[in-house]
Formats: C-alpha cells, structure tokens, sequence
C-alpha cells in the first residue's frame, strides 16, 4: 500500500463539546492488483485525527472507492495502522 497523494482539513466544532483538534484526511492509495482493495478507479482511505495536548491518535477511519465514495468493510492490520498514524502525525503542520 503506497500514498499517492492525499489531503488535510481542519474540522470545526462549532458546539466546543469536542476537547482537543481533529483533522480528516483523505489518502488515495496504489495498491497490488492483487489486493482484495484493489479498484481500478482507486481506493482511498478516510480517517479521523485526534491532537488533544500531547495526545495524538487515530480516532476513526474507513477505506473507500474513490470513484463513488462507497465505504468498504476492511480494517487496517497493525503494522498498517501504526504506519498511518505515523503518516498523518507527519502531516500535521502542512
């Protein structure tokens, strides 16, 4: 699973119920054709970022169809996760 490309927003809770700032990021994947993911017009991966004073987390994520915005049922293994995390902790300040 490569990153081709991806992006970044800040969202906003307008209630100030939420501590901490989240951000969603979009990542738009290069997988094997072999990959059970795999889809010719793409696959993305959706997630949830969590930066709550020196907490940062993944707080939720989905894989999706590029092409149509379907979510996907899959998850993440380990070590994919925790090279995700490190990939949006990275891309904080951008």
């Amino acid at each position: 699973m490569d990153i081709m490309e991806y992006t970044r927003e800040e969202l906003v809770d307008p209630t100030g119920i939420l501590s901490g700032t989240r951000y969603e990021f979009h990542l738009f994947l290069q997988l094997d054709p072999e990959d059970e993911l795999y889809d010719e017009k793409g696959t993305g991966l959706r997630i949830i970022f969590l930066v709550d004073g020196e907490e940062e987390r993944i707080v939720s994520y989905n894989f999706f169809e590029r092409a149509t915005g379907n979510v996907l049922d899959f998850e993440l293994d380990e070590e994919e996760y925790t090279e995700i995390e490190q990939f949006c902790k990275a891309h904080l300040a951008e």
